[in-house]
């Protein structure tokens, strides 16, 4: 599990096909690659992945036909900038929200730009990101959603023609601290909706209509 505090940012090094095998390796800082072992998990732009191949500066990891189908590792280029989270230790804070590292899918990203043209070291930004339709059941107003595995508060959700827009707020540590200052509008993004809400949205889908006859066969 993770929170979607970004720990560090690393680089693909290399994206390389291998016996149907698609294997992704990533330049990480040592505070990252020092804390993994061999079958390790680790968040990349919020995909759990396994950990291998473990250098000093550097892991690698298979990236199954879900995670290619459903995310955007598969579609980076060499020296592209990403997210990198550790699991979370047993104790430790949970800072951001609940992150499974599962991606729902991919957005794209619709608005990103300072408060403060003037001032954009130091300004919060509009981010604003499109979200395909069968995921906007689970994304409510100051609910929480993870962007390339960055926990964010759902500001405002409003219908567009295929889905929703989601509209969050980024300060100014995060846009520092993450890999969102190399993003620009039309992006493709990870998104995983909040847990908690997709039970919600489950159960309420999955719920009997409220009639006399369920009524009746139920108790009431």
């Amino acid at each position: 599990m993770f929170t979607g505090l970004i720990a560090a940012t690393g680089k693909l090094a290399s994206l390389k096909k291998s016996d149907a095998v698609l294997r992704i390796t990533i330049e990480a800082p040592p505070a990252i690659a020092s804390h993994l072992h061999e079958g390790d998990s680790v968040a990349v732009n919020g995909v759990c992945l396994t950990a291998l191949n473990i250098g000093t500066k550097q892991f690698s990891a298979d990236l199954a036909e879900e995670t290619i189908a459903r995310t955007t590792l598969s579609h980076l280029a060499a020296g592209a900038t990403v997210n990198l989270e550790l699991p979370l230790a047993a104790g430790q804070p949970l800072g951001g929200h609940i992150v499974q590292g599962h991606v729902d899918g991919v957005g794209r990203i619709t608005a990103l730009a300072p408060l403060h043209p003037d001032t954009p070291e130091s300004s919060d930004w509009d981010f604003r990101v499109a979200v395909p339709q069968e995921l906007a059941a689970a994304i409510i107003k100051k609910g929480s959603i993870a962007l390339d595995g960055i926990s964010l508060t759902v500001a405002e959700v409003a219908p567009i023609a295929d889905g929703v827009e989601v509209r969050v707020a980024i300060i100014p540590h995060t846009w520092a601290a993450t890999h969102l200052h190399t993003l620009k509008v039309g992006s493709r993004i990870n998104i995983e909706t909040d847990v908690l809400a997709k039970y919600a949205a489950t159960r309420t889908q999955s719920a009997s209509p409220i009639t006399l006859e369920n009524l009746l066969a139920n108790g009431y």
